[in-house]
């Protein structure tokens, strides 16, 4: 796998994640968990299709490509929400 942010821009997006994170999650404490997880994907315009996409979070991988799959489902009306009381 390939670096998940392009060297050119890793200072950039560190920086913005730790705002981001602060924003929706306060400073973080020990002992104090975090309520909010995101996903900031960054490329360069005109370079989109065929181009190279720039991954942060503040999560876990497997939560966050979970995350990613839950919202194109959606977006693509793949999604079908759960009836309540039914796992998936």
């Amino acid at each position: 796998m390939s670096d998940p942010i392009q060297a050119q821009y890793v200072q950039r997006m560190n920086r913005l994640a730790l705002v981001i994170d602060e924003k929706l999650n306060g400073r973080r404490k020990p002992g104090r968990p975090r309520q909010l997880a995101f996903i900031l994907l960054t490329a360069e315009f005109g370079k989109i299709d065929g181009g190279r996409v720039n991954y942060i979070s503040n999560g876990e991988r497997a939560d966050m490509i979970a995350m990613l799959r839950e919202y194109l489902a959606r977006v693509e009306g793949r999604y079908v929400e759960p009836k309540k009381g039914m796992q998936q």
